[in-house]
């Protein structure tokens, strides 16, 4: 694929992993988000390559090109120009080249989903959210209550003291 843009690798490594058109996936990701959202994140990869990079890298190829067709030599304030639609092409080639590899990781991780085997329940492998502990008092938690506060002998309501 020497000749392929990133957006048809992209297209291309999508539809292997999923084993469908690429059409059919969009409407799936779209409609039921929940349902797979591995797919969902490498479309969301996909549509900002089709936006950013895969543009960026035409435009800076077009503009590189007019710049330095044939038969035409480039005046002096060309060269700073070719120079930054050289460097601006090769940050573009690079981001694509990121969201390649990105949407890459998201099919790995879906194929180890995959081999974590149906035994294991959907949410197995994810970690649960934390809840942060709040400074305010429990409902129904009173002086008299300590729910795990470490209290001096003889202070708990009723107690009695052992010099007593």
């Amino acid at each position: 694929m020497p000749d392929a843009t990133a957006l048809d690798q992209a297209t291309t490594m999508i539809e292997k992993a999923w084993g469908r058109p690429i059409e059919a996936l969009e409407s799936i990701a779209v409609r039921r988000p929940t349902d797979d959202p591995l797919l969902r994140s490498a479309m969301h990869i996909r549509s900002a390559l089709l936006v950013t990079a895969d543009s960026s890298v035409a435009v800076h190829q077009e503009r590189l090109h007019a710049l330095t067709r044939p038969g035409h030599a480039p005046a002096f304030y060309d060269l700073q120009r070719i120079t930054s639609s050289a460097a601006d092409l090769r940050v573009a080639q690079a981001e694509s080249r990121t969201a390649l590899q990105a949407i890459s990781h998201v099919i790995q991780a879906r194929e180890a989903a995959a081999t974590a085997g149906p035994s294991s329940p959907p949410g197995a492998g994810r970690c649960c959210p934390l809840r942060a502990r709040s400074t305010r008092p429990r409902p129904g938690a009173g002086p008299g209550r300590s729910f795990g506060r470490r209290r001096a002998a003889g202070t708990w309501p009723g107690a009695t003291s052992l010099n007593d």
